[in-house]
């Protein structure tokens, strides 16, 4: 490599200013996700949607993102990154528009769908963007942190920002705020940021297509379905079918001269390990925020604006962490930043065992915050990681798989742990039901701690307050379960990344020494 060709690469100006625009973007794929949880209730007395309808208000957004990652990561390889961007930003902006003044559930549950797909071409152009954009190894490990910081301040931001506007505003409100940042992006985003394609890609394989695109549905479907519901027959049947068709998908792959998704991808060590890493992390992460939200509110008896609030700390660390991770990876080697990391959030989850009903929200207050400081490294290196064991032509396929690592992890997280929690919960609460309580209401609460507190009041006292006590009891001795599985989770992932990916060196150290023997050999 020429020492010219290093100084090419650098990034100035207009590239940092794209990286603004292009974290926007994704800032709003999680601020979507989020803030419909604080407009359910306002949505649901206007519209007046079904159980069954209101359950696929919220999962259809994260579902279609979910099922479309693979599919919108290879058409942006082909089309141009850019291009899918803009093209993606244009319906997430009119999609928001038309579901601020939706009139019934189905018009609802049918923008939300298209929300989905538009969202999911959001993540995987924007990073693959970003790879093409700060083809230096330092830069771009920074940019990557900047980037994954976004996701954490569109967590944060949705619930409070939503919060605000539902005290003024009709509940439709929440889904205008995403218009003028698309409006935004469309008209920022062509000035500062390049079109990428990978010119030898060729026509996709419609095969590889319609197979990707039903296994992933299929999968994220199951997952949904097993953490609403349960293990019923018809997830459980559909998941097998996702597993079946996404074997056939690799198989094909593997045949194919031109694959959708290379699956020689995976032979990169640093590659499949860290999509391994954030699998695992995600599981843990997801159930957590889950775990977490409802202790606040129905052991601690906070209103979801109050929860929200409390969240804010760890929120503003995780988006610091991430964007102070790469610096520091630049003097110490990734594994181990990443690994001693993952054992910070360790010790989080820890604390989280020791919980009680009585426990002080700023347990939890603390207990997230530490898990915000330690989980940067992971997040943003090992996407960076990720990103950079690959061809840049390539970036769309890998970022997908990025973010396919994530939202599968979180699903299978909500999912399984979710699971155990409710079988604990069901179980201890059985076992200390007061007698008195009446068996339907002892059976409502039975289905959540949520429901438990709604059926209390009905109750006459002493049942109430002992009722009460026992269902928070039970739903503790849940979660200090799902922690310290938690804990053994992070611990593997930690002694993954650290014994498998040591020898990656710190980030621009590689390069460095390609630039020196090169100007030794110019000299």
């Amino acid at each position: 490599m020429a020492v010219d060709d290093v100084h090419h690469k650098t990034a100035g100006a207009k590239e940092w200013a794209g990286l603004g625009v292009l974290t926007l973007a994704v800032l709003m794929i999680t601020f979507d996700m989020f803030v419909l949880l604080l407009a359910l209730p306002g949505l649901s007395a206007d519209l007046r949607p079904s159980t069954v309808e209101q359950l696929w208000i919220l999962d259809i957004y994260g579902f279609m993102v979910g099922g479309f990652l693979v599919t919108m990561g290879m058409l942006g390889d082909r089309i141009g990154r850019r291009k899918l961007l803009l093209t993606g930003a244009a319906c997430f902006g009119v999609a928001s528009l038309a579901s601020a003044f939706a009139t019934s559930p189905e018009m609802l549950i049918a923008l939300r769908a298209l929300l989905g797909v538009a969202g999911a071409t959001l993540a995987p152009s924007t990073l693959s963007l970003i790879t093409e954009m700060f083809r230096d190894a330092r830069q771009r490990g920074v940019a990557v942190g900047i980037w994954a910081a976004g996701f954490t301040l569109g967590a944060m931001l949705g619930p409070v920002v939503g919060g605000v506007m539902l005290a003024h505003f009709w509940w439709g409100s929440v889904f205008l705020l995403g218009v003028p940042v698309m409006l935004l992006l469309l008209v920022l985003c062509p000035l500062l940021v390049p079109e990428v394609k990978n010119a030898s890609a060729g026509l996709p394989d419609l095969g590889s297509v319609a197979l990707s695109l039903g296994a992933m549905l299929a999968v994220t479907y199951a997952l949904k379905q097993v953490a609403r519901h349960g293990w019923d027959l018809v997830p459980v049947a559909v998941g097998i079918a996702g597993i079946v068709l996404g074997v056939l998908f690799v198989r094909r792959q593997g045949r194919l001269s031109a694959p959708v998704l290379d699956p020689t991808l995976f032979r990169s060590r640093s590659f499949s390990v860290m999509l391994t890493g954030l699998l695992l992390f995600g599981i843990v992460g997801a159930a957590s925020m889950v775990f977490i939200t409802q202790f606040l509110q129905s052991v601690s008896g906070m209103t979801p604006l109050q929860a929200a609030f409390c969240m804010v700390p760890g929120t503003v660390v995780a988006a610091l962490s991430s964007t102070v991770s790469p610096l520091l990876a630049q003097r110490f080697r990734p594994a181990y930043l990443i690994g001693w990391g993952v054992l910070g959030v360790a010790v989080a989850y820890a604390m989280f065992t020791q919980l009680d009903p009585h426990s002080s929200p700023v347990v939890l207050i603390v207990g997230f915050g530490l898990i915000g400081l330690f989980e940067g490294p992971l997040l943003s290196l090992g996407i960076n990681l990720v990103v950079g064991a690959v061809p840049v032509e390539k970036a769309g396929s890998s970022s997908s798989l990025a973010q396919i690592a994530n939202e599968a992890g979180a699903s299978l997280g909500v999912a399984i742990m979710g699971s155990i929690g409710a079988a604990v919960y069901v179980g201890n609460l059985s076992a200390a039901m007061p007698p008195g309580v009446p068996a339907a209401s002892a059976a409502l609460a039975q289905e959540s701690l949520a429901s438990a507190v709604d059926v209390a009041p009905d109750l006459p006292e002493p049942q109430a307050g002992e009722l009460l006590a026992v269902a928070r009891e039970a739903f503790t001795d849940g979660m200090n379960v799902f922690a310290a599985i938690s804990v053994g989770i992070l611990v593997v992932v930690a002694v993954l990344v650290m014994s498998l990916l040591r020898h990656v060196p710190p980030t621009g150290q590689e390069e460095a020494a390609a630039t020196a023997s090169d100007e030794v050999s110019a000299g």
